[in-house]
């Protein structure tokens, strides 16, 4: 059984981008579940306003629609979060786009200036904004949400892990600038079962989780406990790390 402290996150606010579903929509209820108030965004409000009700209601949750990458929109979500719970104590940047399939040889090189844009530029954006907001007189913590895809070679969604190794980088500046008030982590997935995922298992998923020593593609729960983890005191004395949490795809040689 997983055990979870409805203390853990007392008194404190996070904000998770591309929260309306999937594994953002996990790290915001493990958050609710361990004592945090959350403001979620997304594109779509109708989907948001339907991830507040399954969080507990406005009490605990706020949804703010926007796109990730618009600064008016982190503007706004910041402003109304401080106004409707005080703080923004917690930062996860979750928010990523692939919105092309195939050898970068054949990549628009304006679907590429995208994904940066919305991968890596606007996590940056966020950070920079909460920190003149909140973080940088009061101090917090931010996970950046990467993928294997940024660690090791990922042919046909290549430039999406050229995306996230440079998430994964940024982590590390953002930690060295940004300590000791606010520590800095990021963590890595392997093949989630969410829409955004779809593609790379549907209808092939037992022989996809073959190559996982773990024999299974993550939930995104899994994902949720982990981000949970470096956001915590119990993550104290870790920043500038990312954690990979892949079932085990990457010791076999696989993304």
């Amino acid at each position: 059984m997983v055990e979870i402290d409805p203390q853990r996150f007392k008194g404190q606010t996070a904000i998770v981008t591309g929260a309306s579903r999937g594994i953002g929509l996990a790290i915001a209820e493990r958050l609710v579940a361990e004592g945090a108030k959350v403001t979620i965004t997304a594109r779509k409000q109708e989907a948001l306003d339907a991830a507040v009700e399954q969080l507990g209601g406005k009490d605990v949750a706020l949804a703010v629609a926007g796109r990730a990458d618009d600064p008016d929109h982190q503007a706004d979500t910041i402003a109304k979060t401080v106004d409707a719970f005080g703080s923004v104590d917690l930062l996860v940047n979750n928010t990523g786009i692939n919105p092309t399939y195939g050898p970068l040889m054949e990549m628009d090189p304006e679907a590429a200036r995208k994904i940066m844009d919305v991968n890596v530029v606007s996590a940056l954006r966020w950070t920079q904004a909460v920190q003149a907001a909140w973080q940088g007189e009061h101090g917090g913590a931010i996970v950046n949400v990467a993928s294997v895809a940024g660690l090791r070679p990922a042919p046909g969604i290549a430039f999406y892990g050229v995306s996230k190794a440079a998430v994964i980088h940024l982590t590390q500046e953002l930690a060295w600038e940004l300590g000791p008030k606010t520590r800095v982590n990021a963590v890595a997935p392997a093949v989630v079962k969410t829409r955004f995922a779809t593609a790379l298992y549907e209808g092939r998923e037992e022989e996809v989780s073959a190559a996982y020593a773990l024999k299974r593609l993550g939930e995104p729960d899994d994902i949720g406990s982990v981000v949970a983890f470096l956001l915590s005191k119990d993550a104290g004395w870790m920043t500038g790390q990312t954690l990979v949490v892949d079932g085990g795809v990457l010791l076999g040689g696989g993304v």
